[in-house]
């Protein structure tokens, strides 16, 4: 998405997709001033039991911005610090992330599934990628 782009979020999406309209109806009633916090899409697609990406998509399509990633990726705002870069990351985390990691990049569902494998935060395993220079990438509700 360009500069020119952001907001217009429905604009990364191929035409003639539908939209679930029990997906747009929860997304709508749980975003607040055009606002939803991805631990709320994940709620949702739990909630409603649709994939992540499908709340994604609905979000996108109702031009509703994505906010507080739960790897603290984005959406924190101006003041949002980006994850700390930790100085030592533990032998076995290290060693489950370069188990997952293809190229240079981690999936988002596999920062999770690493998290909750270890027992540890989802924004510590974050943390450790970008320690490590491993970009994550991409978004279980597509938003980069």
């Amino acid at each position: 998405m360009t500069k020119e782009d952001r907001g217009h979020y429905a604009k990364k999406h191929a035409p003639g997709k539908e939209i679930n309209q029990s997906v747009a109806d929860a997304v709508k009633n749980r975003a607040v001033d055009g606002k939803i916090p991805c631990a709320v899409a994940f709620d949702i697609a739990k909630d409603l039991g649709v994939p992540p990406g499908e709340v994604g998509f609905t979000i996108d399509m109702l031009e509703i911005r994505l906010i507080k990633c739960q790897l603290g990726l984005f959406g924190y705002g101006p003041d949002k610090k980006p994850p700390q870069t930790t100085e030592k990351v533990s032998e076995q985390l290290e060693q489950a992330i370069r188990d997952e990691v293809t190229g240079e990049t981690l999936p988002c569902a596999t920062v999770w599934k690493i998290a909750e494998k270890l027992q540890r935060g989802k924004r510590e395993v974050s943390s450790a990628c970008d320690t490590l220079g491993i970009k994550i990438r991409p978004c279980q509700l597509g938003a980069f």
